[in-house]
């Protein structure tokens, strides 16, 4: 009794992968720890994170410590009186050179400067954007390793159904060839059969050569060597989006879409930027405390002089009153900025918008596409059945039986990308809303066995 064509391919599917192998969760656990493109990511968060204390350290107290030792050779002419001696004076050349020390502390305040205190809103704000661009980072990931994960999983299921192809051609075209030896077919049977399997041999190859590809992409996510994945059930949900509605999923986006949001902080961050140049026009005002003493002898005589300590209170007040157009520049350049800044906002907000009703609607069809391709392959074999039944009987040619495998090999293929597209299309909507998340993940996995 021949081996139907479908149980045959779900055979070879069952041989090739245990039942114990590397679920989605697997995956993402070891893309999470390994990824280069999050840790990118999280490594310019951190970088741009650091921008606040670097802002908010010039709005603190400054504290700066000097010491300074010098020394004069050659005289200057002078006399000095001999300490020893009172009565008898030193010339310049007895006492030998000079030296001199300074020592001195300051501390500034920034009393007033309101480009301080914008760099400073626009560093928070820089660094929310890079926030939000890690989360959307976070949420790329669990669609690149999905995506990695069923396209492998397509491509096994491509392997089998080409592997299964491939004998069931070269089952026909033995089959041929024994006929025609008989005397009970024509030569051109063989032909066509042969035509038909030795395209199935290269299409085998190629599928196989895909696979091996799709497998060195998933390990290039993981960092580590993709092993025995974990297929996907029979029976998978059918429900529509919840909710029913796409503009409240237009709505969650423009919302929650984190690229969208660093956009948004951009712009503020843009906004900043411009009061902060605009600022260059204001008058500052810091405050300064400084402390020094000094101390000076001779080097052959027990001559000192040392000035006694001082402390110095003050404010300083610094009006900028002309620049070279210095700070006209910087404004307009500034506002340049935050009107790029908002052009990509736009062109974000436009692209969230799109993306999140296309993958709406794309769950919708593939639902639907699911439901049509289990339904046309289960046509298909009833109908290659039926045409071998008609060719053992002379109702059907050879070249019917070789058409309605290649059917049936064709209905498979397009029902299992069908099955694994419904599934990342499902991520694909929630990532385009902002709000994919681990929990997804797990739902899906569950979906394995």
């Amino acid at each position: 009794m021949r081996l139907k064509l479908l149980t045959l391919a779900l055979a070879l599917a069952a041989v090739s992968l245990p039942s114990h192998g590397e679920d989605l969760l697997d995956a993402y656990r070891e893309a999470r720890a390994n990824d280069p493109v999050l840790a990118q990511a999280d490594a310019n968060r951190l970088s741009v994170g650091e921008g606040v204390p670097q802002a908010r350290a010039l709005l603190l107290p400054q504290i700066n410590g000097s010491l300074s030792l010098s020394q004069t050779n050659g005289g200057t002419g002078g006399r000095f009186q001999d300490p020893n001696n009172p009565n008898q004076f030193l010339t310049s050349s007895q006492v030998g050179h000079s030296r001199t020390r300074n020592l001195s502390v300051d501390l500034s305040q920034t009393v007033f400067d309101f480009s301080k205190y914008a760099n400073l809103k626009a560093a928070h704000s820089s660094a929310n954007a890079q926030d939000e661009l890690y989360q959307a980072a976070l949420q790329n990931l669990f669609v690149r390793v999905t995506g990695a994960y069923f396209t492998v999983l397509t491509d096994e299921d491509l392997l089998a159904n080409a592997k299964a192809n491939e004998d069931a051609f070269k089952q026909q075209f033995e089959q041929a060839d024994q006929r025609f030896k008989v005397g009970l077919s024509a030569i051109t049977d063989v032909y066509q059969a042969k035509s038909f399997y030795e395209a199935a041999k290269a299409t085998t190859i190629a599928a196989q050569n895909t696979l091996d590809n799709d497998r060195e992409a998933l390990s290039q996510i993981t960092g580590k060597p993709t092993g025995n994945l974990k297929k996907l059930r029979d029976e998978l949900p059918m429900n529509s989006p919840d909710p029913a509605d796409p503009d409240a999923w237009v709505k969650q986006a423009l919302i929650n879409n984190p690229n969208l949001l660093a956009q948004k902080q951009n712009v503020a961050a843009a906004e900043h930027n411009i009061t902060a140049a605009r600022a260059g026009h204001l008058p500052t005002i810091t405050a300064n405390v400084s402390y020094g003493k000094s101390a000076s002898w001779y080097e052959n005589a027990a001559i000192h002089s040392n000035t006694p300590s001082q402390t110095t209170i003050g404010l300083t007040l610094n009006v900028p009153i002309f620049s070279g157009g210095l700070t006209q520049s910087r404004v307009r350049q500034s506002i340049y900025n935050r009107d790029a800044a908002q052009d990509s906002e736009e062109i974000e907000r436009r692209q969230v918008k799109a993306s999140t009703l296309n993958y709406y609607r794309s769950v919708l069809a593939g639902v639907s596409q699911v439901q049509s391709g289990k339904a046309a392959v289960e046509s298909a074999q009833k109908a290659l059945d039926a045409t071998r039944a008609g060719f053992e009987v002379g109702t059907q040619t050879m070249v019917n039986v070789l058409l309605a495998i290649q059917t049936l090999t064709q209905a498979e293929s397009t029902y299992s990308q069908s099955r694994h597209q419904l599934v990342l299309n499902r991520l694909l909507l929630k990532q385009s809303a902002g709000t994919a998340s681990l929990g997804d993940m797990q739902t899906i996995n569950a979906l394995l066995q």
